[in-house]
């Protein structure tokens, strides 16, 4: 794959030409960009893959939603609509997406939309809904839209810094995307990440002269399913564990620092299971030999298989800011906003 890669830079100089003249236009104002009279939060990265954007989206909604009547717009990835949709009751993974359902499931009395149209999505938020705030999902790179206070996600270990444009690295645009930023997370980080490790990040970004903050993803202390599970108990279960997302070794290093006895089915990021795949699970279910045994699966997997699936678990997963820096970064943006 390391040689794929690399044979394939000189596509890579084509696609950071084409990125960078796209920007450029947008800068200029060659390329039109929408402004909404309402604060438009952007969450995104400059890479593809997993850097922690739903943990931070509900963060940012927790934040705001007592206060402001907040609204969420994905494009919904993956969803079988098509179109503006607000989400309701009725609609499953396949019809909105996974991550716009897992918002509309956890939180109540906000709006939640998808519409790969950002623009009309917006706009609709706005008018339907009287939203005054906006959080946009994944859109770093949607240059259409003109956000009010962009928030670049980027991995611990996997810098954007540290990368390279598609198809050699991971990243969609050059790492000069992130002068769009108005604070940079680095996400994902160890619990115990030290100061200078820290200090050490912090002078590989200060060129952008942006505000650092770091974060974790913090493992609640129970399981939810149709029971509650602590991960005392789950010690002594055998568990089947199922992942259809970019990134799970977080999930697994967790596990097996809780010294849980588990088996792993991996499966694409935002994957949709078949019918086939379904009885393959129950299947290897079948074979864990084990009187105490669950599915265990993430947030995001739950809601695409929980009217498939029995047994099924999740492990809920939050942001959490290092150096107890929650304040300051909520000051940041409570200041903006007011």
């Amino acid at each position: 794959m390391k040689l794929l890669r690399f044979l394939l830079f000189p596509f890579a100089i084509i696609y950071d030409l084409v990125t960078r003249i796209r920007n450029y236009f947008f800068d200029v104002g060659i390329f039109k960009e929408t402004v909404f009279k309402i604060p438009v939060i952007v969450v995104g990265n400059l890479s593809v893959g997993g850097t922690g954007k739903t943990p931070q989206i509900e963060y940012l909604i927790r934040l705001l939603k007592k206060k402001y009547k907040t609204g969420v717009l994905s494009r919904g990835y993956k969803r079988k609509t098509t179109g503006y949709v607000l989400l309701n009751n009725s609609h499953s993974a396949e019809d909105v997406g996974d991550e716009p359902l897992q918002y509309f499931n956890k939180f109540k009395n906000i709006d939640i939309a998808v519409d790969a149209n950002r623009i009309k999505g917006i706009g609709r938020l706005i008018a339907d809904n009287n939203a005054e705030v906006i959080l946009l999902d994944d859109a770093f790179q949607h240059r259409k839209v003109k956000g009010s206070f962009y928030i670049l996600l980027t991995k611990f270990d996997d810098l954007f810094v540290d990368d390279f444009l598609l198809p050699t690295g991971n990243l969609r645009e050059s790492s000069s995307g992130a002068k769009r930023a108005d604070v940079i997370l680095v996400t994902k980080c160890p619990n115990n990440l030290n100061v200078y490790e820290q200090e050490r990040i912090k002078e590989k970004l200060s060129i952008y002269n942006k505000p650092v903050f770091f974060t974790t993803i913090t493992y609640a202390g129970t399981l939810s399913g149709s029971t509650i599970i602590s991960m005392e108990e789950l010690k002594n279960y055998e568990v089947l564990l199922i992942t259809g997302i970019a990134n799970p070794k977080p999930l697994e290093d967790f596990l097996k620092s809780e010294r849980i006895c588990f088996r792993h089915l991996k499966y694409p990021d935002h994957h949709h299971f078949s019918n086939r795949e379904i009885k393959d699970i129950h299947r290897r279910f079948e074979e864990i030999t084990s009187v105490k045994k669950i599915i265990l699966t993430t947030e995001k997997d739950y809601v695409r298989l929980v009217d498939k699936i029995n047994n099924l678990y999740y492990l809920p997963i939050e942001t959490s800011f290092l150096n107890n820096e929650n304040e300051m970064f909520n000051k940041i943006i409570s200041n903006y906003l007011a």
